[in-house]
């Protein structure tokens, strides 16, 4: 798939034919903090950078440019590819690519396809922690058009990154708008002081490994939100799940029907209340509460049933929570359309960059 006004043939390289590896290095003391990429800060998935982060003392690092593509060595971390903005220097666990035949967006684009990245975990190296090998990276072969449609393709594709970002701040901001929405909404509520064993049957479910997960199949809920899928189910209605081991520990889930629940999730099943209490409304709730003073345990944060049964929350008549529940999903269904419509643009960037370089 190309421009149309393009008709000229592709011609066929190797990566080491257009760009080389950077090798120069320099002392930290002529960096500052921002300047400094490793692992650590680069985004995965092509994101980014985050925040600077501290530059180990008394280390030399590899100077790179602007222009340049850093992309990080390490197997589980081979989608952390970044377009580097500014001047500065890595850690040895990064990769610095510079174009010298190939126009340097175009390049980002290449080492941010699918392909390339599949082509790296072929041949990483290690058993721990598998490096990519920049001896087989020289040898990946792939097309390149002239210059100017190069140009034209990363132009294109840049723009579509912008959009991208731009849906993840919206997103962002209405992820902290409906937070503070939420949080003084359920400030302000009056009604009965109750705990929540007496509105929920709370319970672990069983626990499936993770070989256990199908590519087809049932929603499975974990330590991690949805983690896969099942066979089979274990909870036919909706319910609210609040992760109890690991460092997701408090975070609040609510299911979709006939989902399989996992021992690392916490039930609060309403199901025998639901004259009472609107399942809704209590997802809510949940979701405002800091779970901090019931977590236990440092190198294995979890919940246990006995805090978690007798944490104490309000509830207001029925018809309260109803409203409350309203005017909250009406502003999540507006989260869940902008998620939606991100992994829509996701989805188009993948198609184009795997028809793009095939």
């Amino acid at each position: 798939m190309r421009f149309p006004e393009f008709t000229e043939e592709w011609e066929s390289v190797l990566l080491e034919d257009v760009a080389e590896f950077q090798k120069k290095r320099i002392s930290s003391d002529l960096l500052n903090n921002s300047n400094y990429i490793s692992t650590e800060n680069i985004l995965q998935n092509f994101g980014g950078v985050q925040n600077s982060i501290s530059i180990p003392a008394n280390t030399n690092v590899i100077e790179y440019q602007r222009g340049d593509v850093l992309l990080s060595n390490i197997r589980p971390y081979l989608k952390k590819v970044w377009l580097s903005d500014r001047h500065g220097g890595c850690s040895a666990d990064v990769f610095v690519l510079r174009g010298n035949q190939c126009e340097r967006r175009f390049l980002y684009y290449v080492i941010a396809s699918d392909r390339f990245i599949n082509f790296v975990m072929s041949g990483a190296k290690g058993v721990k922690m598998p490096r990519g090998d920049k001896s087989q990276m020289e040898k990946f072969t792939f097309f390149i058009p002239t210059n100017v449609e190069q140009k034209k393709i990363a132009m294109f594709l840049s723009m579509l990154d912008e959009r991208i970002r731009l849906q993840n701040k919206i997103i962002e901001k209405l992820e902290t708008l409906i937070k503070g929405i939420r949080n003084n909404i359920i400030s302000k509520i009056k009604g009965d002081c109750i705990t929540l064993q007496d509105i929920a049957d709370i319970y672990q479910p069983q626990t499936i490994a993770s070989t256990d997960l199908t590519e087809d199949g049932y929603l499975v809920y974990g330590a991690n939100g949805i983690i896969g899928k099942y066979r089979s189910f274990n909870h036919e209605k909706e319910q609210i799940c609040i992760t109890c081991r690991g460092n997701t520990c408090g975070t609040v889930n609510f299911t979709e029907p006939k989902s399989w629940i996992t021992g690392n999730a916490m039930v609060i099943n309403t199901d025998n209340y639901a004259k009472n209490v609107n399942k809704r409304y209590l997802f809510h709730y949940l979701s405002s509460i800091n779970f901090n003073s019931i977590i236990s345990g440092s190198g294995q944060p979890q919940i246990v049933r006995q805090p978690l049964a007798k944490l104490k929350l309000i509830l207001p008549v029925l018809i309260i929570q109803n409203r409350i529940a309203e005017c909250l999903d009406a502003m999540f269904a507006k989260m869940k359309n902008e998620q939606s419509f991100l992994q829509i643009l996701q989805i188009q960037k993948s198609c184009l960059l795997s028809q793009m370089f095939i």
